[in-house]
């Protein structure tokens, strides 16, 4: 079954697409937690970072590259900004697509909330 990223990089949803190509497809998420947020995701459907074969080893880095790219262009590369992968239900991912969230343009705090 194809999943809403799936049919956002097909054309089928309207997002608001940043960047594509013929490996990826980045736009911004629509409840962004920063004032950049956006998802870098494969064009090919991928479920979780687990699901990754050694063939797609290319694909994972130029996720990697587009997400720097986008950065820079969006202005928040150099205060800096994080990507989040969230992996499976304990990971918090919520779409069984792969994607890459690219999150800035504010101070972001701690990674994780820790736990007494």
């Amino acid at each position: 079954m194809s999943s809403i990223f799936s049919k956002i990089v097909k054309g089928e949803i309207p997002a608001d697409i940043v960047y594509q190509d013929d490996l990826v497809t980045a736009f911004r998420d629509i409840n962004p937690a920063a004032p950049v947020h956006i998802l870098v995701v494969p064009n090919k459907e991928i479920a979780t970072a687990d699901d990754l074969a050694d063939e797609d080893e290319a694909l994972a880095g130029h996720l990697l590259l587009t997400a720097r790219r986008i950065a820079r262009e969006q202005g928040i590369a150099d205060r800096g900004y994080r990507l989040i992968v969230n992996c499976k239900a304990d990971g918090g991912q919520e779409v069984p697509h792969l994607h890459l969230h690219l999150i800035g343009g504010r101070p972001l705090g701690s990674m994780v909330k820790r736990q007494a």
